[in-house]
């Protein structure tokens, strides 16, 4: 059972407040409301099932526990691999940054030696070294996945604020089981299948006008 302090100390690592930067990307979804595939409340819903089922939620929860449960000395191979699996530059920028920017605000705050990893590996190590739940850190992760994804889909579409609740509440649940199943899995079970919003993700690269940085 999760301590008070380990709820609160994930709470503030995944809130919007901490500067992560997430804010500043889409994960693709900017372009794929400028092409018409997501354009009301329910596509969004679906096409962020889909990246949470077959995408970076499953691909990213698998990491952020082999960082978790690794010795340190593995950890460079683990950021390297997951550094790899990223579908394109603009998705490799948006986890090496977050994960730049997570690991400089948290080595500050605590005395941690943490590396500059992508977001799940560093979000991962800091979990062990906090002796923070797994299970907990990574739902909480994909919670805050989706959330930013959801803000990000408030203002692009744009649908309002409460229809962006109603998503991100029948995400949750999803949220839960993808985090649960990943957790059974290793490295050698990573995939991806989500190629829309792969696709997406390097559209958006030469898109004309934009909002976000992917």
């Amino acid at each position: 059972m999760a301590t008070d302090g380990q709820i609160l100390r994930l709470a503030q690592w995944l809130s919007p407040a901490y500067p992560v930067g997430a804010f500043a990307y889409s994960h693709g979804l900017e372009s794929a409301v400028a092409t018409g595939a997501v354009a009301d409340g329910a596509a969004l819903t679906d096409w962020l099932a889909d990246i949470l089922r077959f995408g970076a939620g499953r691909s990213d929860t698998i990491f952020l526990r082999a960082a978790y449960e690794a010795p340190p000395e593995d950890l460079p191979r683990i950021d390297a691999l997951a550094c790899a699996f990223q579908p394109s530059a603009e998705r490799r920028t948006e986890t090496t940054a977050q994960g730049a920017a997570f690991a400089r605000v948290t080595a500050a705050v605590w005395p941690d030696d943490l590396p500059d990893f992508t977001y799940p590996v560093a979000l991962g190590r800091a979990a062990r070294l906090h002796d923070l739940p797994l299970g907990l850190t990574a739902r909480m992760y994909l919670q805050a996945f989706v959330s930013n994804l959801v803000s990000a889909g408030i203002r692009l579409i744009p649908i309002g604020q409460t229809e962006g609740q109603r998503v991100l509440t029948a995400l949750q649940p999803l949220c839960e089981e993808v985090a649960g199943l990943a957790l059974s899995e290793t490295l050698d079970d990573l995939a991806g299948t989500s190629f829309l919003a792969d696709i997406a993700s390097m559209t958006h690269e030469t898109q004309y006008s934009r909002l976000f940085r992917t």
